[in-house]
């Protein structure tokens, strides 16, 4: 009696090994929603959990969305209610906007995010350059291209990757600095820039970057003309320091002479 107690036990404890075997599986491995893709075009980008493209508009540059009624069937919005990421991608990046129409919408970097209504499948990239204002969105652009109403008259020009415009002086001559003193004492009016220009919207030529020395310090250049920020532009998209001396800059900058 004993031995066969003995032997039921044996059969208990093997059915439950097999069992627990069993459940054991590799769990199955989840998708972020927001990716960090590769594109044969554009390098890294920014997809949904699909691998489908996102992308930028210029006229955001303020950090608010300017496509609104009828826009919005060509260009949907992207929005994540708790969005996880890729490894190579910063929460701090990400933030939630609430549309005009009431739907809210991630951005990134202060950009809020679309997709495309003619990407039928992942990888697809068909909306870069559409108008001059859609890109694809990349989660490492040097600079961004932006639209807006300067002075009354809607403008396209160069910010950096967060919205801060991007200017000329009138009085630099090509790849010399006339305007930047020696101590630097005028920097805070008129900063150099000094970024590492490698990734740019697709618009922009990067044959026509460069870069000088300024006292030691690097200073980008564009079409020969050194570029700078103004010290009283305060929010994304601000153009103060716009006269006929410190124009904005864009495609259609003649070169420095």
């Amino acid at each position: 009696m004993k031995k066969g107690k003995l032997l039921a036990l044996l059969l208990v404890a093997l059915i439950f090994s097999c069992n627990t075997e069993d459940d054991t599986t590799d769990p199955i491995e989840s998708v972020n929603s927001v990716k960090s893709s590769t594109n044969s075009t554009f390098g890294n980008i920014l997809t949904d959990s699909n691998g489908m493209s996102l992308y930028f508009f210029s006229k955001d540059v303020n950090g608010n969305s300017e496509c609104v009624n009828g826009c919005i069937a060509a260009w949907p919005v992207f929005y994540s209610e708790d969005p996880t990421l890729d490894n190579d991608l910063a929460a701090s990046d990400f933030g939630v906007l609430t549309r005009e129409d009431g739907e809210k919408q991630t951005t990134y970097k202060g950009w809020p995010l679309y997709y495309f209504a003619n990407d039928s499948a992942a990888g697809d990239t068909n909306g870069d350059g559409a108008g001059d204002n859609w890109f694809i969105a990349k989660p490492d652009y040097s600079l961004m291209y932006a639209q807006a109403d300067i002075l009354n008259v809607s403008t396209f020009y160069m910010t950096n990757a967060t919205g801060r415009t991007i200017y000329l002086f009138g009085n630099d001559t090509k790849d010399d600095n006339n305007f930047t003193q020696e101590d630097f004492s005028n920097n805070g009016a008129w900063p150099v820039i000094s970024l590492d220009i490698n990734l740019i919207p697709s618009i922009l030529d990067i044959n026509d970057f460069g870069t000088i020395d300024v006292f030691g310090t690097t200073q980008v250049t564009y079409k020969g003309w050194p570029l700078y920020y103004f010290g009283n532009d305060v929010e994304r998209g601000d153009a103060n320091g716009v006269s006929g001396v410190w124009p904005i800059v864009n495609v259609d900058t003649a070169p420095a002479l």
